[in-house]
C-alpha cells in the first residue's frame, strides 16, 4: 500500500518525522482554535483491521462478541474525549489498479499456503507473525460500526483519496490509518494506526512538512516523487533505472543508510536540483523518461490532488489561454480558482496536460495520449455525476469529446470532427455548485455547442458569437453509457445503500457488473472441499437476476456478471463471465422497486420468499418458519451448504450447530478464556454470526 519504500525510510532514515501525540490533548487544542466544530478523525477503516482484531486464535476465526466488544472499547475511549469518528471502507477496484490488486491476491496466495503447511507440519496454529485477516471481517466491521451508531461510508472510489478529501474538506484533527499516501496527499494530519495506545491514546503523527524538509522539497512536489518511486498506480519498475541514475549522480550518499533510503534521497534531491529549475518552463515529458506512459504517469500525478488544488509541475501556458490546433481556448474548472491547464501543448506532440477542477468536485486529471491511439483519459470529474471529460486533439485527427453527465443518466455525448471542421467543445457544469466550468472560444472561432437532450445535462455556451445547433445538423453521436440497469431510480437507490455501507457488492454489480472477492484461507491442496466462490457462486447467480431485472424475461439476453474471485488455481489472469441465473418465486419475481420501496407489510412475506429462492430453498419454507427467527438465517446457510458439498459430515453439522446454540448467554469475558477441546477445533470460535476459518 503507499508510496513503494517511504514506510521502511520514514521509520529508518528520518524518525523525526514521527511525532508522539496525545488525541485528547489535540481535541482540545482543535476546540479552542475552532469553537463549535467537534473534533473528528477519519478512520481509514481497512488499515485498522489488524489493530481491532487481536484473538490468539485467528485460524479459525468466529470471535464475534470478542471482536464486537473491542470495536465497542475503541468507540467508547474516543467519544469519551468529545472525538467523533468518521469510518472508510473500500467499495470498489478501479481499473487503473486492478493489476496491483491481481499482484497482492496472488502474494496473499503463496502467504496462506505457507499457513496452512505449518499446520500441517506442526500440528497447531501458528502465530501472530503469520497473522492473515480471517475471511469477510471487513464486511462484518462495517455492519458492527453502524450497530455502534458510528457513520460509516463506502466508498465510490479508492478509499484513501475520499478518506484525504473528507479530512481537507471538513477540516477535520485528523487521519487515522497505515498507508504512506496519506503522506503525499496534502490534507490534514496523518496518525498511526498500528502505533496508536488505547489507554492513553498517544499514537504517532507522521508530518508530511518534516518530511519535505528533510528531502529538501515542498508539499506540492510530493505527487511527483511518489510517482517517480511508484505506487498503486505507477509500477515499481517503471523508473527504475531513472532512479539508480539519480543515485549515480547523487554526492551526498548516507552509508548508514540503506539502498531504498538513499535512493529515495537522490530522486528527490533530482527534483529539487534539477526539475525545480526547468519547473513551468519545460513539460514533464521533456525532463523525465515517460516514453509510452505519460498517460499512466500524468494519472498518477493527479491521483493526489484534491478537490480545488493544482500542481505546479503540470505545464501552463499563459494565463485564460491555451492553444488548441491553433485556436486560442480559454479554460477554467472554478470561477474563483481559475486555474488554467493546457489540453493540448503543440500540434507535434499532440499531448495534453490535466484540467484542473472545481473545489467541491472530485478530481481526475491526466493526461491524454496520442490521438492515433484513440486513447481516452480522464480530465476532470464531479463527485455525484463522476463526470469525465478526455479531450484528444491533432491536426491530422478528429477531435473525440467524451462527456458524462449525472449518475442517474449516466449520459454520454461524444462528438467526432475533423481538423478541417469546426471546433465543438461542450461545457460541462457542476451539478451542486450550479458553476459553470465553462471552455470559451476565441471570438474569430464560430464553434457550435449541442443542445442538452437530457433535462439534467447542461452544455452551457459563455460566448455570445458561439451558436446552438441541434446535435442532428453536428455529427453528434448520442448514445447511453452500458449499465447493467436502466431503472436510474433504482439505481439511485443502490448507489445511496453502498455509500452508506449498508449493502455489499450490490451497486457494483447494477452500475458496472464487475466485483471481486478477496482471499479466503482456503488449502490449495485440498482438493475434497470446494472453494467458496464456487459453493456460493449458485446464490450469487440467482441475485444477479434478481438485481438485473432485464434477465428475468426468459427471452432477453442477459451480460454475464464479471467476478474476480480469488480461489486455488486462479491466476486472474482475466474474470470469470458468470451469468444470472433464473429463479421461481411464488407469485412471480417481485421488482426492486417492490422489495426495495414498498413498505406494505405484505411485501414482507414477498422479501421472505424471494430470499428463499436465492438459496434455492422454497419447499422448505414452511420447515424454516417453524424455527425461532434468529436461527432461521443459519438453518438457510446450513441446508444449503449440505447440499452443495457432499464431503461434509455430521460432525462438522454438530459443530455449526453447537456454536449456534451453546454460547448463547456467555459473557465476552467468558468466551475469551474458553478453552479449545482441540488446539485446531473448528469450534474454537463463537456465534455464527462471523463465520469460521476454512482449515
Amino acid at each position: 500500500m503507499g508510496v513503494r519504500g517511504l514506510q521502511g525510510f520514514v521509520g529508518s532514515t528520518c524518525p523525526h518525522i514521527c511525532t508522539v501525540v496525545n488525541f485528547k490533548e489535540l481535541a482540545e487544542h482543535h476546540r479552542s482554535k475552532y469553537p463549535g466544530c467537534t473534533p473528528t478523525i477519519v478512520v481509514d477503516a481497512m488499515c485498522c483491521l489488524r489493530y481491532w482484531y487481536t484473538p490468539d486464535s485467528w485460524i479459525c476465526g468466529g470471535q464475534w462478541r470478542e471482536y464486537f466488544s473491542a470495536l465497542r472499547d475503541f468507540v467508547k475511549t474516543f467519544t469519551a474525549v468529545g472525538i467523533k469518528l468518521i469510518f472508510f471502507f473500500d467499495g470498489m477496484v478501479e481499473q487503473d489498479k486492478r493489476d496491483e490488486w491481481v499482484k497482492r491476491r496472488l502474494k496473499n496466495n503463496r502467504e496462506i499456503s505457507r499457513i496452512f503447511h505449518y499446520i500441517k507440519s506442526h500440528k497447531e496454529q501458528p502465530g501472530r507473525n503469520m497473522f492473515f485477516i480471517p475471511s469477510g471481517l471487513a464486511v462484518f466491521t462495517r455492519f458492527a460500526l453502524k450497530t455502534l451508531g458510528q457513520e460509516t461510508l463506502c466508498s465510490l472510489q479508492e478509499a484513501d483519496y475520499e478518506v484525504a478529501s473528507y479530512g481537507l474538506q471538513h477540516n477535520c484533527l485528523g487521519i487515522l490509518g497505515e498507508d504512506t499516501d496519506y503522506l503525499i496527499y496534502d490534507t490534514c494530519p496523518y496518525f498511526s494506526i498500528s502505533e496508536l495506545c488505547l489507554e492513553s491514546l498517544d499514537t504517532i503523527m507522521l508530518c508530511r512538512e518534516k518530511l519535505c524538509e528533510s528531502l529538501g522539497l515542498c508539499v506540492a512536489d510530493l505527487p511527483l516523487l511518489a510517482c517517480l518511486l511508484g505506487n498503486d498506480i505507477i509500477p515499481e519498475g517503471m523508473f527504475e533505472s531513472f532512479r539508480y541514475k539519480c543515485l549515480s549522480s547523487y554526492t551526498s550518499v548516507k552509508e548508514n543508510f540503506d539502498k531504498k533510503g538513499n535512493i529515495i534521497l537522490a530522486v528527490s534531491d533530482h527534483i529539487s536540483k534539477v526539475l525545480h529549475l526547468y519547473q513551468g518552463e519545460k513539460k514533464l515529458e521533456e525532463l523525465l523518461p515517460l516514453g509510452p506512459n505519460k498517460a499512466l504517469f500524468y494519472k498518477g500525478m493527479a491521483s493526489y490532488l484534491l478537490p480545488g488544488q493544482k500542481s505546479p509541475w503540470f505545464f501552463q501556458k499563459p494565463k485564460n489561454v491555451i492553444t488548441l490546433d491553433k485556436q486560442v481556448i480559454s479554460m477554467s474548472s472554478d470561477p474563483e480558482s481559475r486555474q488554467e491547464v493546457p489540453m493540448c501543448t503543440d500540434p507535434e506532440s499532440r499531448q495534453e496536460a490535466p484540467m484542473c477542477t472545481d473545489p467541491e468536485s472530485r478530481q481526475e486529471v491526466s493526461m491524454c495520449t496520442d490521438p492515433e491511439s484513440r486513447q481516452e483519459v480522464p480530465m476532470c470529474t464531479d463527485p455525484e455525476s463522476r463526470q469525465e471529460v478526455p479531450m484528444c486533439t491533432g491536426p491530422e485527427s478528429r477531435q473525440e469529446v467524451l462527456m458524462w453527465t449525472d449518475s442517474e443518466s449516466r449520459q454520454e455525448i461524444i462528438m467526432y470532427t475533423g481538423h478541417e471542421s469546426k471546433q465543438e467543445v461542450p461545457v460541462c457544469t457542476d451539478p451542486i455548485s450550479k458553476q459553470e466550468d465553462s471552455m470559451c472560444t476565441h471570438p474569430e472561432i464560430n464553434q457550435k455547442l449541442p443542445i442538452a437532450t437530457d433535462p439534467e445535462f447542461k452544455l452551457i455556451c459563455t460566448n455570445p458569437e458561439i451558436k446552438q445547433e441541434d446535435p442532428a445538423n453536428m455529427g453528434l453521436e448520442i448514445k447511453q453509457q452500458v449499465t447493467m440497469v436502466s431503472d436510474t431510480e433504482i439505481l439511485k437507490v443502490a448507489r445511496a445503500h453502498h455509500v452508506q455501507a449498508e449493502s455489499y457488492l450490490v451497486y457494483n454489480i447494477m452500475s458496472s457488473g464487475e466485483i471481486e472477492c478477496s482471499n479466503t484461507l482456503e488449502d490449495e491442496l485440498d482438493q475434497a472441499l470446494p472453494s467458496q466462490a464456487f459453493i456460493y457462486r449458485p446464490i450469487r447467480q440467482r441475485v444477479y437476476s434478481l438485481l438485473l431485472e432485464n434477465c428475468q424475461d426468459v427471452a432477453s439476453t442477459c451480460p454475464a456478471v464479471k467476478e474476480w474471485f480469488v480461489y486455488p488455481g486462479n491466476p486472474l489472469r482475466h474474470p470469470d463471465l458468470v451469468r444470472p441465473l433464473q429463479m421461481t418465486v411464488p407469485g412471480g419475481t417481485p421488482s426492486l422497486r417492490i422489495l426495495w420501496l414498498n413498505q406494505e407489510p405484505e411485501i414482507q412475506v414477498r422479501r421472505l420468499d424471494t430470499l428463499l429462492a436465492c438459496f434455492n430453498l422454497a419447499s422448505s419454507r414452511e420447515e424454516l418458519q417453524a424455527v425461532e427467527s434468529p436461527f432461521q438465517a443459519l438453518c438457510c446457510l446450513l441446508i444449503y451448504l449440505f447440499v452443495q458439498v457432499d464431503t461434509l459430515c455430521l460432525e462438522d453439522l454438530h459443530a455449526f450447530i453447537a456454536q449456534a446454540l451453546c454460547l448463547q448467554g456467555k459473557s465476552t469475558s467468558q468466551l475469551v478464556n474458553l478453552q479449545e477441546a482441540d488446539s485446531m477445533s473448528m469450534t474454537s470460535g463463537e456465534d455464527t454470526s462471523c463465520p469460521p476459518g476454512r482449515v
